[in-house]
């Protein structure tokens, strides 16, 4: 990890980085927009703020100053607070989330000099490490945690690079964001969606202070989730970053196989939305626990399958304007999405996670049915979403900011720029 340099990457992966900065950089765009961030910004500047210069980064999308530590937990749940970033299906979480914005932070920092090229080689690694260590505590531990609780290792791993800790260090630094990442329990925020979401805001918070406790000496319990020889053993071989999934829609990933299902019969049928009578979903057991109706805030929106498959079916689409302010009050949209009835499907439900499927009826007022075939959501690995579709989404999450397409110019050409200043004022300053 200490050693790899951009021109260690194969091509993909290489393009995979970029790929992942720009969409993470879309989300991030538009969750400033939630009641959610404008409260962690203030937190941050209050609670964590910087002790002098010399440990200050600025805020995503926000500009004002925080510590490191600080700036990291803002912009983690700046993005998180959107959910429209990219996932990986084994860990059942997100990566980038906790990354990007530790990595931002340590690169905005003074003297923190960074080529775009080594920028985009310290994400990768942030990945690789964060992936590995997800699939690994869900071998390992009995519950199902949050993202922060293992994407802090890969925070630690970068942040252990930008600082130039040796071997004996990072060990300390893994060991150390393991033992303080944030346990908690995922299913509790889906059974009760909150503005606790994800925990990555907490993962790349913990993942900077882990990296800097043992620079000073601070020694961390052997993380065990970096014992599992077989995940470790092929780092650098073979690349988990390759795997991950983008999301269309800024919603829970699993609630999306019932918007594309739903969709498909949009296309096919064009049923009038006043004729559809009950909506049938049949999907796996995880999704069927998503099921706010009327959701009255943005987060039981994002963790509803019934409110995102009726505005697709109201609308023949999904934007991003759904989940927020007054698209969460839609008359046609809440109403339609009393009428969703989930269930599971125990063929369906033994895929899971590393499938997630649905199949959506629609039972219209004369009785008719219009059933779909069981489908998968877009932008998995195997079905990946491709280019024009990630920047069509990215423009989309910009929401008119005039900074997007000077944005996209910088992550196109980051790995041959000297620095990272111009994407970094492009990002750390408020709109």
């Amino acid at each position: 990890m200490t050693r790899t340099g951009w021109g260690d990457l194969p091509g993909p992966v290489q393009a995979m980085a970029r790929r992942c900065l720009l969409d993470l950089l879309g989300t991030a765009a538009a969750g400033r927009g939630t009641p959610l961030s404008r409260i962690i910004c203030i937190h941050a500047i209050r609670m964590f703020g910087a002790s002098g210069p010399d440990f200050a980064a600025r805020i995503l999308f926000d500009g004002r100053r925080a510590s490191l530590a600080g700036a990291a937990l803002a912009g983690g749940m700046t993005i998180d607070s959107f959910d429209a970033h990219d996932g990986h299906v084994l860990t059942k979480g997100h990566a980038g989330v906790a990354i990007l914005p530790g990595l931002l932070a340590l690169s905005d920092g003074p003297g923190a000099a960074m080529s775009g090229a080594e920028f985009l080689t310290a994400l990768v690694i942030g990945y690789e490490v964060a992936l590995r260590a997800g699939i690994a505590q869900h071998r390992t531990c009995c519950d199902y945690h949050t993202s922060g609780a293992w994407n802090a290792l890969g925070v630690a791993a970068v942040a252990a690079r930008v600082l130039g800790l040796d071997a004996g260090h990072l060990a300390e630094a893994l060991g150390i964001a393991e033992y303080h990442g944030p346990r908690s329990q995922m299913m509790r925020c889906i059974d009760h969606p909150t503005m606790l979401k994800d925990g990555s805001g907490w993962g790349a918070m913990t993942g900077i202070s882990a990296a800097f406790l043992a620079a000073d000496g601070f020694t961390g319990a052997p993380s065990l989730v970096c014992d599992v020889p077989d995940l470790w053993a092929d780092l650098g071989a073979r690349w988990r970053i390759m795997e991950l999934y983008f999301k269309p829609y800024p919603v829970c990933r699993w609630a999306q196989p019932a918007v594309e299902a739903g969709l498909s019969l949009i296309r096919a049928h064009r049923p009038a939305p006043e004729r559809i009578a009950r909506i049938e979903v049949e999907t796996f057991e995880a999704a069927v626990r998503l099921d706010q109706v009327r959701p009255a805030t943005t987060e039981q929106a994002q963790y509803s399958l019934p409110f995102p498959l009726a505005v697709a079916t109201v609308h023949g689409a999904l934007p991003p304007s759904a989940i927020i302010g007054a698209g969460l009050e839609d008359p046609a949209v809440q109403e339609m999405s009393a009428r969703v009835v989930l269930r599971k499907d125990p063929e369906i439900d033994r895929k899971f996670p590393a499938e997630r499927f649905a199949r959506v009826t629609y039972v219209l007022d004369d009785g008719t049915r219009l059933t779909s075939a069981v489908l998968p959501a877009r932008g998995d690995a195997e079905r990946p979403l491709d280019d024009t579709e990630i920047r069509s989404k990215f423009r989309a999450l910009m929401q008119g900011n005039a900074r997007g397409a000077a944005i996209e110019a910088a992550v196109d050409t980051l790995d041959a720029r000297p620095d990272t200043a111009e994407l970094r004022d492009l990002v750390l300053t408020g709109a």
